[in-house]
Formats: structure tokens, C-alpha cells, sequence
């Protein structure tokens, strides 16, 4: 039993800390296992560009924007099978950057791999096609992550299904 959640304010509960990063507005964080926890913070924070906000031996919170995740070190807590490489099969994350090509020419510098190089794509729906600049790359866990800048929408002619 979780003891020190409640509905109360943490003010209100004298033996509740304040959350350390009482100022984010994330409505939903991805925690990412990992298997080599400091090549992982260094592929987030220094490739990646994402800030240290706070964390403990084997496990941080990170923020970028308006994007905020959590890396942690594999301990089987989580574990819902066996985990194996490449992680994260089935799922790709995406991140709304407001400098893709930036971001795309920092990866290409530093020698990481694209998965999908940087590109236009639209995808259309009810007679709209929505469209990003993007670009898909692996972390060292084999997460696929998929940045974007949004291009706008337009009508098209298709019909969709």
C-alpha cells in the first residue's frame, strides 16, 4: 500500500514532499527501461537535448519543451516479459520540435543512424491531410522516436475509408 497518496494538497500532508518539479505540465510521461543507463542519459540529454530535472542512481526525469520523459535503468520492477533488443517493438514516440532540421543536422554530426531521414509526410483522414517534417532514429535501447514539426493541414480529394 501507497501511504503517501491521497487527495490532500502536499502542504496539507506533513510527511508528503513537494513533487521537485512542481512547474511541469505534462499530462502523460513515457518511462523508457534501459539496459546501459548512462549511455541513454547521455544519448537524451547531450544528443537529444533534453534537460536533467531530477533523479536518483539509475533513473531520471527529463524535459524538452513540452515534451517531459523518464529513463530508467532495467530492474525488473515494471517488467511485464522478458526484455530483449531492440525495446519498444510495436510503439513509436513521437516529439513536436520547433527546429527539425536542426535537431536532424545535430544526429547526422554526431554520426547516429537514421531510421527514416528527414522528410515531408502527410496523413490524411475525413477528407484532411495533416503534415510534418520529420525524421525517425533509434536510442540506444532501439526505441523508435520519431520527431516533428507540423507543416499545417489541407483539403484533399481522396476519400478515405
Amino acid at each position: 500500500m501507497i501511504d503517501n497518496v491521497t487527495s490532500q494538497a502536499p502542504e496539507a500532508q506533513p510527511h508528503v514532499l513537494s513533487f521537485p518539479y512542481d512547474g511541469g505540465t505534462a499530462s502523460f510521461v513515457a518511462e523508457f527501461e534501459v539496459f546501459d543507463f548512462e549511455a541513454s542519459l547521455r544519448f537524451w540529454s547531450d544528443l537529444i537535448g533534453f534537460r536533467f530535472m531530477f533523479g536518483r542512481k539509475g533513473f531520471a526525469y527529463l524535459s524538452r519543451g513540452s515534451a517531459d520523459i523518464m529513463i530508467a535503468q532495467v530492474s525488473g520492477h515494471w517488467q511485464t516479459a522478458p526484455l530483449e533488443a531492440p525495446l519498444g517493438r510495436g510503439v513509436n514516440f513521437k516529439f513536436f520540435v520547433e527546429d527539425v532540421e536542426a535537431l536532424a543536422d545535430r544526429i547526422t554530426a554526431a554520426g547516429w543512424p537514421f531510421f527514416q531521414p528527414l522528410h515531408e509526410a502527410w496523413y490524411g483522414a475525413d477528407g484532411i491531410e495533416r503534415g510534418y517534417r520529420q525524421f525517425l532514429i533509434q536510442d540506444p535501447n532501439g526505441y523508435l522516436l520519431r520527431f516533428a514539426r507540423k507543416l499545417g493541414s489541407r483539403i484533399t480529394m481522396r476519400s478515405d475509408p
